[in-house]
């Protein structure tokens, strides 16, 4: 039993913080022996031709302030296209697109997903390179240059913008939750590509070149993993690009990013499924490492490691064992508790920030359960149910 619970307690640690520490010293070896990686400085002239594409459902609080975000963004006249995606929406955010005249506008009244709205932009797009971004997402004006220059390194297939998450001073669990994961998330991305490939894109902002872009399958739960992991499994890089960011506000409240992870979750086992060639692929052994060590596990086996080892560690205990076992399931207990009071202080709307950080950890490690249990007993729509967001 003691065997068993090292394992599950290094597993666990491993996918939450022995990662990142590996990948930390691989980086500091990695520049030792070579040096920093060198930005690429590229004229305008030389840039790559680029479609901005936006998927939007029903934004009609959002549309009018992406639409002058999108429009102001810095790039050399005559090179940026923009595509907007309306399909299916029942508000007036078809209308307010409509009376701006530099963009090309979709709209079809049946609402057959978001991955459905990108396969239709993309007949659309003539351009060398496309950016896709979220229509509630904001870009800074330098994003789609910072972006768009790594293209002059043709290993290069897709480029990962930077997500960040607005955090006002009276944060609750789900603003400070996300933003602390979303910084964590943002410094491993960045090590993943300074070591070969970041292992695949958020939606909120990336791009792809046009020539590599395949259409994924209807039902998709995670299309933009999937579209640049299909592109990192032909030998091209993804690169990580920090100073390109999208920012928007955190879900509503717990319960709204719950339904959200819940689905990345239940999308996360479908993507495996469905790359089952980077799992433990010869061609590519560094993408496949950063492939089971940043998503794989996490999207698996580690929630259940973590159940595993609270039993063990309780059985212990109660059969009787060494002081240290005993402390250890002290620590346990302890932050289990930290979690359930970060829960009863959100619910009555309560700020203690240190206590978000576990609880938000149980709900990340709860929701993929749930999501693997939705994946395989029930069917999960490739139809967005968008999270509702702070305003």
């Amino acid at each position: 039993m003691i065997a068993v619970l090292w394992i599950s307690l290094f597993i666990v640690a491993y996918t939450f913080v022995g990662y990142g520490f590996l990948l930390y010293f691989i980086i500091k070896a990695k520049r030792a022996a070579k040096g920093k990686p060198i930005l690429p400085v590229v004229a305008d002239d030389e840039l790559p031709t680029c479609t901005l594409v936006v998927a939007a459902y029903n934004e009609s609080h959002f549309i009018a302030e992406k639409i002058k975000n999108s429009l102001a963004l810095q790039y050399p006249a005559g090179k940026l296209k923009y595509v907007f995606v309306t399909d299916g929406s029942s508000d007036n955010t078809p209308e307010i697109i409509a009376q701006f005249p530099e963009i090309t506008l979709l709209h079809r009244p049946e609402r057959a997903g978001k991955i459905a709205a990108v396969h239709r932009a993309m007949e659309y797009v003539d351009t060398e390179t496309v950016v896709f971004t979220d229509a509630n997402t904001f870009l800074n004006p330098e994003a789609i240059v910072r972006i768009c220059r790594h293209y002059s390194d043709r290993t290069v297939g897709a480029v990962a913008g930077e997500k960040r998450v607005h955090i006002d001073t009276n944060a609750d669990a789900s603003a400070a939750g996300e933003g602390f994961y979303w910084k964590y998330e943002s410094t491993l991305k960045k090590w993943d590509s300074e070591l070969y490939s970041v292992v695949g894109a958020a939606g909120e902002l990336f791009s792809v070149r046009r020539d590599l872009y395949q259409d994924v399958p209807a039902d998709t739960v995670l299309d933009d993993f999937m579209i640049s992991m299909f592109i990192a499994e032909q030998g091209y890089h993804i690169i990580y690009e920090p100073d390109a960011y999208a920012v928007e506000t955190a879900s509503e409240n717990v319960a709204e990013e719950l339904k959200r992870k819940i689905r990345i979750a239940a999308g996360g086992i479908q993507s495996i499924l469905r790359l089952k060639s980077l799992l433990f692929s010869f061609k590519y052994p560094i993408l496949s490492f950063q492939y089971v060590s940043h998503r794989v596990l996490r999207w698996t086996v580690t929630p259940f490691f973590l159940i595993l080892a609270f039993v063990i560690n309780m059985a212990l205990v109660i059969n009787g064992t060494t002081w240290f076992y005993t402390a250890l399931f002290a620590a346990q207990v302890l932050f289990y508790c930290l979690a359930f009071l970060g829960f009863v202080m959100e619910k009555r709307q309560i700020r203690i920030k240190a206590l978000f950080i576990p609880y938000y950890f149980c709900v990340m490690n709860y929701a993929v359960l749930a999501g693997i249990i939705r994946y395989f007993t029930k069917k999960q729509s490739s139809v967005w149910e968008k999270a509702q967001r702070k305003m």
